[in-house]
């Protein structure tokens, strides 16, 4: 999966097999690497207007939402089922209401 930053200069990239997401420049050096075991099968990223990284997947019945800072070196805050996040396939974030949303594989929007 891939997101880019607002300003267009930063690529995040998750590499999956390895827990990773990768922050890239516009020429492809990597500027970071954010590794967490916790990022099993990503299957949606989004990148706020702030620059921060939003992303959510799930295995078997581990759910989550991880978001990271804009430089995607540190993460920021993890969302799991025990705050409500079923089988996310879609995570969005909207500035008018400061809300972090999301679309379980149930048809559910959070």
């Amino acid at each position: 999966m891939v997101a880019v930053s607002p300003t267009g200069d930063k690529l995040y990239i998750t590499y999956y097999p390895h827990h990773k997401i990768l922050t890239l420049a516009r020429d492809g050096s990597v500027l970071a690497t954010f590794t967490d075991l916790a990022l099993l099968e990503p299957n949606a990223m989004h990148v706020t207007p702030a620059g921060q990284v939003l992303v959510c997947g799930c295995v078997d019945i581990n759910f989550y939402i991880i978001q990271l800072d804009s430089e995607g070196k540190r993460k920021l805050a993890t969302l799991t089922k025990k705050d409500g996040v079923d089988d996310p396939v879609s995570v969005c974030y909207n500035r008018h209401t400061a809300c972090i949303s999301w679309c379980s594989k149930h048809n559910s929007v959070f």
